[in-house]
């Protein structure tokens, strides 16, 4: 849910406005309207130099000598002092006495490096060449010419030799190699004075912070008095407004409207605040709309389990998770602060694995000791519809599809009628009750709930009242002739868009087969390794079984990730009507936080 927000409008002198944002600053619970962005000159300055401290900070920590400049450089001079050396190597020391009195006579030298299969021997009788050195691969030599007889015109690139001698770039390679370790040392020698510099990174947010909050305010009588404007939660009022008061400060509160465009701020249950993080991926809601996080919880969790479709693989899951939460320092590709997420993603990909009757590529149908309840509930086997068999788990993806839709077009019809009315949300509800309305009917009467007149009376009904509000009263006022228009193009955009929203969900049983049929070959071929009396091929047994589940284990989450976010942002929320274009709370406070990137 959305927590209720209030707005707060301060009225003060110009110069108390940083003295006010201070006190603003220590209680941690007003986010006041301010540039997200640098906006000038002085805020920029600010900017860069707190990220160049969190920049260093990372750096020093992850001792990621790569994003040190210096260390950079000096690697990259080594690379190319270690490729000059190594191609000196072939050409080996000249004499700089006569190649100085060759050049004083004019003479020029021209070093070349061929391929083999290239190299002409009768380049040797027609031009002043001298082979130097010749291995599997190239040929190098040297042409000479003098100056003033002209070019010989020898078509082929020159290749860059060192002017230094073999023990002057070895002398080079060492110094650097000392200057990198040396460079290496005092970063790691730095890791002391991270505390320092995390503080020295926070002062100069709180000043980003600050400046941007006074930048941003709006100055009237001659530039004497600032008007602020910030919101907080409803929820803090007492507090805020109790340290209000004791600051003598001129402040106005009432309730924030959708109009005021408030920052938002989820307040959700433990289950669905795992999933928050996904919601804020699109996009936060705006103030006046519905916060789709408790509908997104349980059903990425579905989808993901659906995908991953294998029991152990949520065993692994819920191990991560553990791991996550209790070693200290350990970070999986940032999933450490997201470890309740991993856990439960885990145990519902157990429980649906369980269901789907898979164990790290085994089938659990086939299993002795699986009990007989447990097996009979497993989407295992055929279901005939409509006179073909198809897989169970297939039928039970597509019909989680379509409730799924279904969920979505209701909660955009009350969507609109909340936010616009009625007359705005008719159009809307003549499609669910066509669709809604027609599946819940048909499903009563395929089950017998309703007997042959009932059903007809229903059909009628729900024929009757979606024709109406799809093509007469879609837009009530207008021209009949222009709604019916409207309703007819509605209509094939419906019946084109929905058939394929209902297909895309197919894909959670295909990933879920995959993952399951993969991990069932890796272990066939392990099987097929270990033999009818494994002795020395035990081995060799584990290490494929290992290695293919770990390769089909990150597979399947990274399909189990994405397939479900594509249906929940693009089925769902194009269904639902959510756009997502909201502004995250964010209160001006000192506790701040270093982010990795």
């Amino acid at each position: 849910m959305i927590t209720k927000m209030t707005k707060y409008t301060f009225l003060l002198l110009s110069s108390d406005t940083e003295a006010f944002l201070r006190e603003i600053q220590d209680l941690g619970v007003l986010d006041i309207n301010r540039s997200r962005k640098p906006v000038d000159a002085t805020s920029g300055k600010l900017y860069r130099e707190a990220e160049q401290i969190r920049h260093e900070i990372e750096t020093i920590e992850k001792c990621d000598f790569s994003r040190d400049e210096q260390h950079s450089a000096l690697s990259a001079k080594l690379t190319a002092a270690e490729a000059a050396l190594a191609e000196k190597k072939h050409w080996g020391d000249l004499d700089a006495g006569k190649v100085r009195e060759l050049r004083d006579a004019g003479y020029q030298f021209h070093f070349h490096t061929v391929p083999i299969k290239k190299f002409n021997p009768a380049w040797l009788e027609q031009y002043p060449i001298a082979e130097i050195d010749r291995d599997e691969k190239f040929v190098r030599f040297v042409l000479i010419e003098k100056a003033s007889e002209g070019s010989n015109n020898f078509q082929v690139a020159e290749t860059p030799v060192a002017v230094e001698s073999l023990a002057e770039l070895a002398g080079q390679i060492s110094a650097l190699k000392e200057s990198i370790a040396g460079r290496e040392a005092e970063m790691e020698a730095r890791k002391q004075e991270v505390p320092a510099m995390q503080q020295t990174y926070a002062a100069k947010v709180q000043d980003l912070q600050r400046y941007l909050a006074q930048n941003n305010a709006g100055k009237a009588a001659d530039d004497y008095i600032t008007v602020l404007t910030g919101f907080a939660p409803t929820e803090d009022d007492d507090r805020l407004k109790a340290e209000l008061d004791q600051k003598a400060i001129y402040y106005i509160s009432e309730p924030a409207t959708a109009a005021d465009n408030p920052p938002v701020k989820l307040k959700n249950n433990w289950f669905a605040r795992n999933f928050e993080t996904l919601t804020g991926m699109y996009g936060m809601p705006v103030y006046d709309e519905f916060d789709p996080t408790p509908i997104l919880a349980p059903f990425f969790l579905l989808f993901w389990s659906f995908c991953m479709g294998d029991a152990g693989y949520g065993l692994l899951l819920i191990a991560l998770g553990l791991l996550l939460w209790k070693k200290p320092g350990f970070d999986l590709l940032g999933l450490k602060k997201h470890w309740r997420l991993v856990t439960t993603l885990g145990v519902g990909t157990f429980i649906i694995g369980i269901f789907l009757g898979t164990f790290f590529g085994i089938n659990l149908k086939e299993v002795s000791w699986i009990p007989e309840g447990l097996r009979n509930l497993m989407l295992v086997g055929k279901i005939n519809v409509g006179g073909s068999a198809y897989d169970v788990s297939m039928v039970a993806a597509v019909a989680i599809g379509v409730f799924h839709i279904c969920l979505a077009m209701v909660i955009k019809a009350v969507g609109i009628t909340r936010r616009a009315g009625f007359k705005a949300a008719i159009s809307t509800w003549g499609w669910v009750i066509l669709i809604v309305g027609g599946l819940i009917v048909a499903g009563l009467a395929l089950t017998q709930v309703l007997d042959a007149m009932a059903t007809k009376i229903a059909v009628i009904a729900v024929g009757v009242l979606s024709v109406l509000g799809i093509f007469i009263f879609n837009k009530p006022g207008r021209n009949p002739l222009l709604n019916i228009g409207a309703g007819l193009w509605d209509t094939y955009q419906m019946a084109t868009g929905l058939l394929g929203d209902v297909l895309s969900y197919i894909r959670l049983y295909a990933l879920g087969l995959a993952g399951g049929m993969l991990g069932a070959a890796f272990n066939n071929l392990g099987m097929m390794v270990l033999g009818d009396n494994p002795t020395w091929q035990w081995p060799f047994f584990l290490l494929i079984v290992l290695i293919g589940h770990a390769l089909n284990f990150a597979m399947s989450c990274l399909g189990a990730f994405v397939h479900p976010l594509r249906l929940t942002f693009v089925e769902y929320f194009k269904n639902s009507g959510y756009e997502g274009k909201g502004m995250d709370y964010k209160p001006l406070t000192n506790e701040i936080k270093i982010e990795n990137k």
